[in-house]
C-alpha cells in the first residue's frame, strides 16, 4: 500500500491546495495532509486554526472521508519517517516554486536519503492562486470566493475584521 504525505502551511487552504489533494489521492492508496508550522513565514491563522480549516474545507468539498489531516511542528523528514510514507507530495505553480522546492528536496534528501518527493503541476485554473494572494485580496475587501471554500471565506472575514484598525 502506497502512502504519501502532503505538507504545507495552508494559511489558508485554497482550491489550488485542494486540487493537489484530490489528484494525489488518486495516485496513492493513502494520503495524509500535514498542516505544518513554518517559522520563516508570518501566519494569519494559528496552527490549530489552520488544522481545523483544512478539515472543514475537505469536508465542504467532499474529501473528508478519504484524507487524514494532522498538525505538525517539526522537521518534515522526521514526520515522513515516523508515518512511514513512501513519498511527499508537493504542488508546483511556477518556476519560482521549482527553485524553492528543488532546494528543499535536496536538503531533505541530505537529511534522509530515503526521502522521496513527488511534484504535481497545479491545474491551470489555480496556477496563480497562493495563500498570500488570497489573504491580501480579502484584506482589501476583495471577493475570494473563486479561490477558497466558504468556510475559509468566513474565517478570513472574521479574522481580518478583528485585526482591522
Amino acid at each position: 500500500m502506497t502512502k504519501a504525505l502532503y505538507p504545507g502551511s495552508f494559511d489558508p487552504i485554497t482550491y489550488g491546495h485542494i486540487d493537489i489533494i484530490r489528484r494525489a489521492r488518486k495516485i496513492f492508496d493513502e494520503l495524509i495532509v500535514a498542516v505544518m508550522r513554518n517559522p520563516t513565514k508570518p501566519m494569519l491563522f494559528s496552527l490549530e486554526e489552520r488544522h481545523r480549516l483544512v478539515i472543514e474545507a475537505l469536508r465542504e468539498v467532499g474529501l473528508d472521508d478519504e484524507i487524514t489531516v494532522i498538525a505538525h511542528d517539526g522537521l518534515l523528514v522526521h514526520l515522513a519517517r515516523q508515518l512511514g510514507v513512501q513519498a511527499v507530495v508537493r504542488g508546483l505553480r511556477a518556476s519560482t516554486d521549482f527553485e524553492y522546492e528543488f532546494q528543499l528536496s535536496l536538503t531533505n534528501r541530505d537529511l534522509d536519503p530515503e526521502f522521496e518527493s513527488v511534484y504535481l503541476m497545479t491545474s491551470r485554473d489555480f496556477s496563480f492562486i497562493s495563500s498570500s494572494i488570497v489573504r491580501q485580496v480579502r484584506s482589501y475587501g476583495g471577493d475570494v470566493s473563486r479561490f477558497v471554500p466558504k468556510c475559509v471565506e468566513r474565517a478570513l472575514a472574521e479574522k481580518l475584521s478583528r485585526s482591522a484598525p
